[in-house]
């Protein structure tokens, strides 16, 4: 057998690995867009920057009558929460512009610093008392409960903080 008989047997063996891997890469290309497809939506975030979200979701997490208390707690305090937390979310936001100035002034970000521990200890003391008022009013299981949140988190040794 001469090498020209040969060619088109190689050529019919080649063309047809050639056409063996082209199915199994359009396959492969297929299943990938198939999964992106049907995956599941991501879960939500357990951190939300506005602290009501949390806090609905602590007050969901208690017994019925004692996230009814935090509940009421949250809507007498909403206008000193909301004025606490936008006031510490725009010192963050003075930092981050301090920190983004050129020249940089050292003076500056100190200052802008102290106002936002200021409003940050306002904040703290403001989510604080709620969370003290309602205490109060709950269940020994409600603060539980509350003591225990959130439920998932666990230590580095794996036991409950």
């Amino acid at each position: 057998m001469s090498v020209a008989q040969l060619a088109p047997i190689t050529a019919r063996v080649s063309s047809r690995w050639l056409l063996l891997g082209s199915l199994a890469l359009n396959l492969f290309f297929i299943g990938i867009a198939i999964a992106l497809a049907i995956r599941p939506e991501p879960p939500p975030s357990p951190w939300d920057r506005d602290v009501f979200v949390r806090m609905e979701r602590l007050a969901t997490a208690l017994p019925p009558a004692d996230g009814a208390v935090l509940r009421s707690q949250i809507k007498a305090n909403q206008a000193a929460i909301e004025q606490a937390q936008t006031s510490y979310h725009a010192s963050r936001d003075a930092i981050r512009a301090a920190l983004r100035q050129e020249p940089f002034d050292d003076n500056a970000i100190r200052a802008t610093m102290t106002t936002a521990r200021a409003a940050r200890q306002t904040y703290d003391q403001a989510v604080q008392g709620v969370f003290a008022a309602a205490a109060a009013q709950m269940s020994s299981a409600g603060r539980q409960a509350m003591a225990n949140w959130p439920p998932s988190r666990k230590s580095a040794n794996g036991s409950k903080p």
